[in-house]
């Protein structure tokens, strides 16, 4: 359907038609002005569409179908990690015991879901290599706000007055920004020439005034940090402490331990490395786990054993106090659960599988673009439409524009910040053979269109509902009105 011929929602529909049919009451009617107070009615109803059933279900069904979605198609995006949710994981978080269970209800009905959080912890701190898991933070940036929060907090029970955070300049924006927001001073260190934090710079601005430094191990380059015992001792040498972005921790997944390697906290994306479901699919969480110098800190309340029974204490006076109403996301907290309980001892392999499928699609690909950091990668890898730029005049941005005409969603681009013309891609361990390489041919026919016919490539993309846009124009003023043809349109 053209977008000129999809019709409002209330275009679809005429004056009495209804959706469903209810049964005449059986009780007394009570008029609403005996209910509600006047300044709480309505002179008139409200203009709602009157459609039927069938245009109603066929509306909503032929707008998603304009989404992207896992469940569609490959996710190609990096440091994203948007791999496939496995639909059991859906059933557990739809058990009524856990869908249906209220916010408010006392512990001693709750024993089922505070069991459930209690394993959830035990099982997340040793897959870290941490003593204690908060599950407030709703998401990643979340929780690098409350991991700093602790930290800030920690220093001044020390009465230590540390103002400022490292944070390389392959960083997540988040991290500048969750430290800003805490109140530190961003320093901002450079990477060296094979894609890690530069020792000797970080040497130079670490001093008494630093109170974390915040790294993604492996990076967003997609690159595993060569000297990270040397990061650690330099770190750890003025007093500071090791704060892990874990939004790469798919990678390393039952391999290296987070706490092994010298942290003392870190967040995870649970809509990541554990598989729950990211944006429209549902809310995220981001739990962060810390040492056991950091425990007292953590938010209330924390779910504590009494024998064999849970209950939620609060009575924890060092805490930062609550970042998030109740518990988190507990829906995506069940989901998490059944994930890990479903591979158990074979997690090892989800990393394995994902850095193999990311290597095995940067040998296909390499020779086609400039590659700025010649090394095995992790998890994804990042490429550069540098040379596409230079030769043929086509950017990374129509690149990626491109392959939507192929039925791919595109990379993520122009991140990391220190490449030019970026394309990060990861493909993930729940990608089979086939798809890489059908991804692969699809950007490498794009590579040859940029050689042949560059002016197909610049003008993509030509099969979407609607072409490229004026971006920055949509974003700033969106046109949010469709006004209807004429008053007519909508009783007709």
């Amino acid at each position: 359907m053209a977008q000129d011929d999809f019709p409002l929602l209330v275009e679809r529909g005429a004056p009495g038609r209804v959706g469903s049919s209810v049964p005449t009451s059986d009780v007394p009617e009570v008029p609403l002005e005996e209910i509600l107070p006047p300044a709480q009615l309505r002179a008139d109803g409200p203009p709602l569409p009157e459609v039927s059933e069938p245009d109603l279900v066929r509306h909503y069904t032929q707008l998603s179908r304009r989404n992207y979605a896992v469940d569609v198609g490959f996710y190609p995006l990096g440091s994203c990690t948007m791999k496939y949710n496995p639909k059991v994981n859906e059933d557990a978080a739809r058990l009524p015991g856990f869908a249906r269970l209220h916010p408010y209800v006392p512990d001693a009905l709750a024993q089922g879901a505070l069991r459930l959080l209690s394993e959830l912890e035990a099982m997340l701190t040793e897959i870290c290599g941490m003593d204690a898991v908060t599950f407030q933070p709703a998401a990643g940036a979340h929780g690098e706000l409350t991991a700093l929060l602790m930290i800030r907090a920690y220093f001044a029970d020390r009465g230590e007055s540390r103002t400022r955070v490292i944070v390389p300049d392959s960083a997540h924006g988040t991290n500048p920004a969750s430290a800003s927001m805490c109140g530190y001073e961003v320093v901002q260190v450079k990477s060296d020439a094979r894609g890690n934090i530069d020792v000797e710079s970080l040497r130079q601005a670490a001093d008494e005034r630093v109170a974390a430094l915040m790294l993604t191990n492996p990076n967003t380059l997609g690159l595993f940090e060569e000297h990270i015992t040397e990061v650690e001792e330099i770190i750890h040498g003025c007093g500071a402490q090791m704060y892990l972005d874990g939004a790469n921790f798919n990678a390393v997944l039952g391999i290296s331990r987070p706490g092994d390697q010298g942290f003392d906290v870190m967040h995870m994306n649970l809509h990541k490395t554990f598989s729950t479901p990211h944006g429209g699919g549902g809310p995220g969480a981001g739990p962060v786990a810390v040492k056991a110098h950091l425990a007292p800190y953590v938010p209330v309340p924390v779910v504590v054993r009494d024998g064999d029974r849970f209950r939620l204490d609060y009575d924890r006076p060092r805490s930062i106090g609550k970042v998030r109403s109740f518990y988190g996301n507990f829906g995506v907290l069940v989901r998490a659960y059944t994930y890990i309980r479903t591979f158990g001892p074979l997690l090892r392999q989800i990393a394995e599988a994902a850095v193999l499928n990311a290597n095995y699609l940067l040998s296909l690909l390499r020779h086609a673009f400039d590659l700025p950091y010649d090394r095995s990668c992790m998890h994804e890898f990042v490429l550069a439409g540098t040379r596409q730029k230079r030769e043929f005049g086509v950017t990374t941005r129509d690149i990626a524009k491109r392959l939507m005409d192929y039925g791919y969603h595109a990379p993520t681009i122009y991140f990391p910040l220190i490449v030019d013309e970026a394309m990060m891609i990861e493909p993930t361990e729940t990608e089979s053979r086939e798809t890489i390489e059908a991804f692969a041919r699809a950007l490498l026919a794009i590579a040859e269109e940029c050689r042949r016919d560059p002016e197909v490539v610049r003008s993509a993309p030509h099969t979407t509902v609607v072409s490229r846009l004026d971006e920055v124009r949509a974003a700033r003023r969106p046109d949010l009105h469709w006004p209807l043809a004429s008053p007519e349109a909508a009783s007709s």
